[in-house]
C-alpha cells in the first residue's frame, strides 16, 4: 500500500512521513479509527516507508504482505483448540489484497464465522514473542501489526503488556482499533495514540470519481451516505445499500412496535425478532444498534423539516418513511437513543443478548407512541 493510494488523510500522511524522516518513530503506536477511514492502509504505508529507508528493494514486499520482518496478528476463532492467526493468514492476506479497507464484519463474513467469537488469544501473543526473539531477516527493523487490538482477551492483553514494556531491540509495534474503549488503560498509557479521522467528503468524492465509472450525482449520494467511510462507500456502490439486512430488521421492529399496542400478539413477533439478532456475533449486534440510532436521528430531522440533512431514507417493502418520521420527535428521541445506548453497554459487558434485545424491542413500542 502506497501513500498515494490512500483516500485523503493528507495531513496525517504528512505527519507520519515527517516522523520517519526526523527519526521520531515511537516504538508502540495505536491507530484509532474505523477501518473504512483507512487505518490499516495507513499502517501498511507507514511500515513500507520505514522498511524502504533501510532496504529499498525489500520494502516492495510489504505491498503483498510478504516481508519476512513484517508480522501480523488479528482476531480468529478457536479451531481444533487452536487460535493462532498464522493459521488464517492466507485468508487474511486474500481479504486485504482485495480490499485493504475491509472491516471486522467483512473478516467474520470472509471466514463464514458470523456466529463464532473472534479474538486475539494469549497463545497468539506467545507465538509473536517467539518470532520476535529471533534476529531480523533483513537486518533492520522488525514490525508487528496487530489489527483490531481491541479484540485481545484479558489473558492476551496482560501478556502483550509485558511484551510492550520490554520489546526486543529494533522492534516497532503498530496496533489498530476503532476505539480505545476495550483496550487496557495500561496498554494505552504505553502507546502513542494516532487518531485517524473520517475521510473528508471531497476526498472521498475524488477517490470514487477516479476509481469508479458511476455518475457524479450517484457519487454525491454515496458520499453523503457513507459519512467518510470508504469501505461503506464501496459497499453502497456495489449493493445499492449499506445493509439490506439491517434495513429489513429495522422495518420489522418498527412495524411490530406500532402494532403491539393494539394487538398484544405482536409481542411474540418482537421476541422472535430479538432471538434472530441475538444469534449474531457481538460486533454485528453493536453495528445494528448504531444503524438504528442513525435511522432514528434521520427520522427526527425529517419530522423537523430538515430534509436537506436526511441523506438516507427507508422505502423498502412499502415502508412509509414520512409517516414513520412523524412519530419521532423531541418527546421520545432522547428515550429511544438512551435505550439503544444502554443495550450497547450491556452487550459490551457480555449481557445476555436475548434479554437485551427483547427488552429493547418492547421498549420501542412504549416510546414510539409518546406524543410531542
Amino acid at each position: 500500500m502506497n501513500w498515494e493510494n490512500i483516500a485523503g488523510q493528507e495531513n496525517l500522511k504528512k505527519l507520519l512521513r515527517e516522523s520517519i524522516a526526523e527519526n521520531r518513530v515511537s516504538h508502540a503506536q495505536l491507530f484509532l479509527g474505523k477501518e473504512g477511514y483507512g487505518t490499516f492502509p495507513m499502517v501498511l504505508a507507514y511500515a513500507k516507508e520505514i522498511f524502504s529507508r533501510e532496504n529499498e528493494h525489500a520494502a516492495s514486499k510489504v505491498e503483498h504482505l510478504n516481508h519476512l520482518d513484517l508480522h501480523f496478528s488479528f482476531p480468529v476463532f478457536t479451531d481444533n483448540k487452536n487460535s493462532l492467526s498464522k493459521n488464517k493468514f492466507e485468508d487474511f492476506r486474500e481479504m486485504i489484497m482485495a480490499s485493504p479497507y475491509s472491516s471486522y464484519d467483512d473478516w467474520t463474513a470472509f471466514l463464514e464465522s458470523e456466529n463464532k467469537q473472534l479474538f486475539i488469544s494469549a497463545d497468539e501473543i506467545d507465538d509473536q514473542n517467539q518470532k520476535f526473539a529471533l534476529k531480523s531477516f533483513e537486518g533492520g527493523t522488525k514490525i508487528l501489526i496487530i489489527w483490531r487490538a481491541d479484540k485481545m482477551n484479558v489473558a492476551a492483553a496482560n501478556k502483550f503488556l509485558k511484551f510492550l514494556e520490554e520489546p526486543p531491540a529494533k522492534t516497532l509495534i503498530l496496533l489498530t482499533a476503532e476505539t480505545a474503549n476495550d483496550i487496557l488503560p495500561t496498554i494505552l498509557s504505553r502507546t502513542q495514540i494516532v487518531e485517524v479521522p473520517r475521510i473528508h467528503d471531497e476526498d472521498l468524492e475524488k477517490y470514487l470519481k477516479k476509481n469508479t465509472s458511476v455518475s457524479e450525482e450517484k457519487v454525491r449520494e454515496i458520499v453523503h451516505e457513507a459519512q467518510g467511510d470508504l469501505n461503506d462507500a464501496l459497499k453502497i456502490l456495489n449493493s445499492g445499500h449499506k445493509s439490506d439486512e439491517f434495513e429489513k430488521l429495522f422495518v420489522q421492529w418498527v412495524r411490530d412496535a406500532f402494532m403491539v399496542k393494539k394487538k398484544p400478539q405482536f409481542l411474540k413477533s418482537i421476541i422472535f425478532w430479538a432471538r434472530e439478532i441475538a444469534g449474531w456475533n457481538r460486533e454485528k449486534q453493536k453495528n445494528f444498534l448504531n444503524y438504528c440510532s442513525e435511522i432514528f436521528r434521520l427520522a427526527l430531522l425529517q419530522n423537523y423539516q430538515s430534509e436537506n440533512l436526511v441523506y438516507k431514507k427507508i422505502d423498502a417493502d412499502g415502508f412509509n418513511w414520512a409517516g414513520f418520521s412523524k412519530f419521532i420527535s423531541g418527546a421520545n428521541i432522547e428515550n429511544i437513543l438512551e435505550e439503544i445506548n444502554t443495550a450497547d453497554l450491556h452487550l459490551t459487558r457480555n449481557g445476555n443478548p436475548k434479554i437485551v434485545w427483547t427488552d429493547l424491542g418492547i421498549k420501542l413500542s412504549r416510546y414510539i407512541h409518546k406524543n410531542s
